[in-house]
């Protein structure tokens, strides 16, 4: 991606759930106004949400403070996640075997743009 000059990032390293389960809630917060997708991430139930919404805070403090962006017109244009490690585990199974558990570990990164286009249409909703 090219560095646009009204863009802002914040990566979390390691998070403790697969990319797969972490994309799905990244697919419903992509293209939405941060404070919509933070009022969407704190009804959600799945335990990833919680990490999911602290980076996308720490994203809106970057641009605050780093950049003096006005945090009413950010807008999430990118969310993306990447493998990161997998601890191998095993348990133990019939007649001596054992069977291995993987415990995958994420890269997230949040890349927030601002929209200053003031009498573009406000972005609510999700892009499908």
């Amino acid at each position: 991606m090219p560095k646009s000059k009204n863009t802002v990032k914040a990566i979390n390293k390691n998070l403790r759930s697969s990319p797969r389960k972490v994309n799905i809630l990244l697919k419903s917060i992509r293209g939405k106004k941060v404070d919509v997708a933070i009022r969407d991430l704190s009804f959600a139930r799945q335990r990833i949400a919680f990490d999911i919404k602290k980076t996308i805070q720490s994203a809106v403090a970057n641009a605050e403070n780093n950049n003096q962006y006005d945090i009413d017109n950010l807008y999430i244009n990118e969310a993306y996640v990447g493998k990161s490690l997998v601890l191998k585990r095993f348990r133990p199974r019939a007649k001596g075997r054992a069977s291995p558990i993987k415990k995958p570990y994420s890269h997230l990164t949040i890349i927030l743009s601002e929209n200053t286009n003031i009498n573009k249409k406000e972005i609510y909703g999700s892009k499908s």
